[in-house]
């Protein structure tokens, strides 16, 4: 299976299709994290807060594949802030997955209670410039919350947001369009909080002879967004891994398109309320 790649506004590419240990049992992580490289996948996506870096760092390692055809994210937890915690954090993150460098370093959360994040944004500039991540960007930065980081003229490469069919953020998307930032989904299919296995997407799965999971993965990938759904099983990675080949018609987008229900539709965390 060929996973198609997009061009940042920094130069670099990154793998639409990607890999997420959110709430991996770290004793399971290497575990996973091994099956799902076999699986073909060459994106990983992981944070401090998980606390599975370790496992992470333990499959790559294993897998034997060279480092220039894989892509490992990381994240700033909310509690690292400042130059010098910044400067830390990373540090112990690149310890932890055993690696040099990664490929993109991402704020966690906007954490508004905990002040500005301008110097922590600008810190992550400054360890890019260094070497120590390819690109850098921000995660759960809506449309209240990105244009402080856009005042300081370093434009994130990313922004890692919750996007799914009932909650598809349209002002946060059409602020990061404007500056080429490419959007990540997180929690893509609805974190199981949503039964997208009935109606419109349950009809056009059936009709496609696929599973919902595979339709919605689809539309995102469609839409231009960076997915990285997680499952502990080798079966649901290898279909998962398979929604780049299904196709949508211009119908079926616009029917899931239909679904969004603004902030309403949100299943998670609502960003200015996290700290």
């Amino acid at each position: 299976m060929t996973i198609p790649a997009l061009a940042l506004n920094d130069g670099r590419s990154i793998p639409q299709l990607g890999f997420g240990v959110f709430k991996v049992d770290p004793a399971e992580t290497e575990r996973i994290v091994s099956e799902a490289l076999e699986a073909g996948y060459r994106h990983i996506d992981t944070a401090a807060v998980y606390r599975n870096e370790e496992g992470v760092g333990r499959a790559i390692a294993a897998s034997g594949i060279p480092r220039d055809e894989l892509f490992v994210t990381t994240k700033l937890w909310n509690d690292r802030r400042g130059a010098a915690e910044a400067r830390g954090a990373m540090g112990e993150s690149l310890e932890k997955l055993g690696l040099s460098h990664v490929d993109l370093y991402l704020i966690h959360w906007p954490t508004p209670a905990n002040g500005s994040p301008v110097e922590t944004w600008e810190t992550l500039g400054e360890l890019r410039a260094e070497g120590l991540t390819t690109s850098i960007g921000v995660s759960n930065f809506d449309e209240r919350f990105l244009p402080e980081i856009l005042e300081t003229g370093l434009v994130p490469a990313v922004d890692q947001i919750e996007l799914h069919p009932q909650f598809q953020q349209r002002a946060a998307t059409a602020l990061a369009a404007e500056h080429r930032i490419a959007i990540e989904a997180w929690g893509p299919l609805g974190q199981g909080k949503v039964d997208y296995s009935a109606g419109a997407i349950g009809e056009i799965a059936e009709r496609l002879g696929v599973t919902w999971a595979q339709v919605v993965i689809a539309w995102h990938l469609a839409a231009g967004r960076i997915v990285f759904p997680k499952s502990n099983r080798r079966e649901r990675m290898e279909e998962n891994l398979a929604a780049a080949a299904v196709q949508l018609s211009a119908d079926d987008i616009a029917a899931i398109d239909a679904l969004d229900q603004g902030a309403a539709g949100r299943v998670s965390a609502d960003p200015a309320e996290v700290s």
